[in-house]
C-alpha cells in the first residue's frame, strides 16, 4: 500500500480532485489523526510532494484555529504554462527543482512519459559533468528553453 507519505499524497490530490473550488481547507491535527500520525509528518508531505513546483499552493495557519488551505494551480492555456514555469525557474535550477517542474508538465499532459524522462536524464547532472561548475545555471537556462520548444505552436 505504500508508505504513510505516499499514502497521505494520494488522499490530498483524491479530495482535491473531488473539489470544484480548487482548493481544499484541512485541520492539521485532524489529517494527522486520520492517518494516525504526528503534525510533522503531515509537514513533511505538504513541504516535499505539494512545492509550488509540482503545482500547489500551501498557507497555513497554526495555533488553536490554524487551519491548511492547499490551492491547485492551474496553468491554463495559449503558452501560460510557459510564462508561471519561467518565473518558478529563475536563473538557477535544482536538480530536484527542475525534477519537480518536469513531473508538473507531464502530470498537466504537456510532456508525455517519455518526453520527461528525456529531459530529466538529460538535466540529471549525470550528463553534465566536466569542468563546468555552475549547473544549476546552466540547467535552467537548458529548462527555459525547452519550456520556450514546448510552447511552440508550430511544432509537428
Amino acid at each position: 500500500m505504500g508508505n504513510l507519505a505516499d499514502r497521505i499524497e494520494e488522499y490530498l490530490k483524491r479530495i482535491l480532485e473531488q473539489t470544484s473550488e480548487g482548493y481544499i481547507i484541512l485541520q492539521r491535527s485532524e489529517l494527522a489523526g486520520e492517518f494516525d500520525c504526528v503534525p510533522s509528518q503531515i509537514n513533511y508531505v505538504l513541504d516535499t510532494r505539494f512545492t509550488v513546483e509540482r503545482g500547489y499552493l500551501v498557507e497555513s495557519r497554526r495555533g488553536g484555529g490554524g487551519y491548511l488551505r492547499i490551492i491547485r494551480l492551474g496553468l491554463g492555456l495559449e503558452g501560460q504554462y510557459q510564462q508561471v514555469m519561467r518565473q518558478l525557474i529563475g536563473d538557477q535550477l535544482t536538480r530536484e527543482r527542475c525534477n519537480g517542474l518536469v513531473d508538473r508538465l507531464l502530470d498537466e499532459q504537456i510532456v508525455t512519459p517519455r518526453e520527461a524522462a528525456l529531459i530529466k536524464g538529460i538535466l540529471s547532472g549525470g550528463s553534465l559533468s566536466g569542468e563546468f561548475r555552475d549547473w544549476d545555471l546552466l540547467r535552467a537556462h537548458l529548462m527555459k528553453n525547452i519550456l520556450t520548444t514546448l510552447s511552440r505552436d508550430d511544432l509537428v
